[in-house]
């Protein structure tokens, strides 16, 4: 296949970007950085330096089979989802010959769009208010940009929701860890769990490697599950108390670990309790995260974000 990652030098879009090539496709990616261009050429990854937003990189939509969209920070807000969305759709009406099969659009989006449920477990198929009213504030206009993607006319358009992400230099984790390297202490975004917080709570985790993995079954079956969304997680959650105290033991740090007060929306979704039991990537794809655990690769982890920012 050819395939176009945007947001290729991001902490998603490289290693699915990785893993694709691995798996034989021609793999292009997008970058604003002329530094991270050339981290991605010699990934064997066909570099695309310019703004997700440009029509710069159209020129390849007459022969692309599949689009990821793995973007953050302000491109993965509302108006610029909507935007990138009809923009190629646009594009693939106009550039792409007549009889084309439909270009694969695979969004990235997550699973606090489920929010907090109580002790209720989430699937890819538990029903999301579209109003976004129950899911966490950071992201709760995105249940109706997710379906704006599948209901797309002229793209074949796919949902991925990833749950809290780990490994190597860190993602969400990571920001603990940052905290962790700075202070000397263990803390975590915490609201009391009567509240919906996860002090006392559970994670809902996934691998950066796993995640790779399922977008490369995804793309390579995008034509077959168009208008499906999946969520993508571990097939346990991890508790969190465990997990900080594992943390303070392995980084020979003072304890006890602490719960912080959120200052932002941010650390408010990281500190609200959402949990995944998601079955269809599995069943249809026959995909299954093969990473160690967070609390049990945690040493591992660990040491490889320290790595990375030293």
């Amino acid at each position: 296949m050819k395939v176009l990652v945007l947001g290729a030098s991001g902490f998603i879009g490289f290693s699915a970007a990785q893993a694709l090539s691995r798996a034989g496709h021609v793999v292009y990616g997008q970058t604003r950085s002329p530094e991270k261009a050339k981290r991605l050429a010699a990934e064997e990854i066909h570099p695309i330096t310019c703004s997700a937003n440009s029509t710069d990189w159209h020129h390849l939509i007459p022969t692309l089979d599949v689009i990821i969209n793995t973007l953050g920070g302000k491109a993965s807000y509302p108006d610029s989802v909507r935007g990138l969305l009809s923009s190629v759709a646009e594009a693939a009406k106009t550039l792409r010959p007549p009889g084309s099969p439909k270009l694969s659009w695979i969004y990235t989006s997550g699973t606090w769009v489920h929010g907090f449920n109580g002790v209720e477990l989430n699937s890819d198929t538990t029903p999301v208010d579209l109003s976004g009213s129950h899911s966490v504030k950071l992201v709760k206009w995105r249940p109706a940009c997710e379906q704006e993607v599948i209901k797309n006319e002229v793209l074949n358009g796919i949902v991925v929701r990833p749950s809290l992400l780990y490994g190597r230099s860190g993602s969400i984790v990571g920001l603990m860890f940052d905290r962790l390297k700075k202070t000397g202490k263990v803390t975590w975004p915490g609201k009391p769990k009567s509240g919906g917080g996860l002090q006392g709570g559970r994670l809902s985790l996934i691998h950066q490697d796993d995640l790779a993995d399922f977008y490369v079954r995804a793309a390579e079956k995008a034509p077959l599950i168009g208008g499906l969304i999946f969520d993508v997680s571990n097939d346990v959650t991890e508790s969190l108390d465990y997990f900080l105290q594992r943390m303070v033991d392995i980084a020979g740090v003072q304890g006890p670990y602490e719960y912080t007060e959120p200052q932002n929306v941010f650390e408010l979704a990281i500190s609200t309790e959402v949990l995944v039991k998601p079955y269809l990537a599995r069943s249809v794809l026959g995909w299954q995260p093969k990473k160690l655990g967070l609390i049990d690769g945690l040493k591992l982890y660990w040491k490889a974000y320290l790595a990375s920012v030293e």
